[in-house]
């Protein structure tokens, strides 16, 4: 199956190239959903298929680090100095994280009962905090259950089929 890139997505292609060229260029999807649970299934990653991918990857557990979590707005610079231990605890009654790893020191955030990370746009399907992302959402697919390869699911309101 072929897929045409959707005007938005044409319209963001560099200025130097032709509009007419940008019409015309095409992306091949992958022909089936990945299953989340069976990286075998999982499409070799490149940067375009994010732009018609339903945001698989946002199911996935989230890791992260205290230095994420300042990033993300959740704590101060100054509660790194806490124990760990006391931001989790207050982060999974605030229903941002929902379990604490104590021997690495790692924070997995919640999810809404769907499985999707609660800051996925559930409209959009795009992340809400994407400049401030933590590092386990910025180096995916580099690193995660298969390296180099995304859960790819296509998104049905950004692509459209021939």
């Amino acid at each position: 199956m072929v897929e045409v890139l959707p005007p938005q997505a044409v319209n963001s292609f560099p200025k130097t190239i032709p509009f007419s060229s940008r019409q015309h260029i095409m992306l091949q999807l992958p022909r089936q959903d990945a299953d989340l649970e069976n990286t075998g299934t999982w499409a070799k990653y490149t940067p375009k298929l994010c732009h018609h991918c339903a945001a698989s990857c946002c199911s996935l557990p989230v890791e992260v680090q205290a230095g994420d979590l300042v990033r993300m707005g959740l704590i101060d610079e100054f509660s790194l100095q806490e124990d760990p231990k006391y931001i989790a605890r207050r982060l999974i009654k605030e229903r941002l994280v929902e379990h604490f790893h104590a021997r690495t020191a790692t924070f997995t955030l919640a999810r809404r009962a769907s499985g999707d990370c609660i800051y996925l746009d559930s409209q959009t399907r795009r992340c809400s905090i994407y400049t401030n992302r933590p590092d386990t959402c910025r180096n995916h697919p580099g690193i995660g259950p298969r390296s180099g390869y995304c859960a790819f699911r296509k998104n049905p309101h950004n692509s459209i089929s021939l």
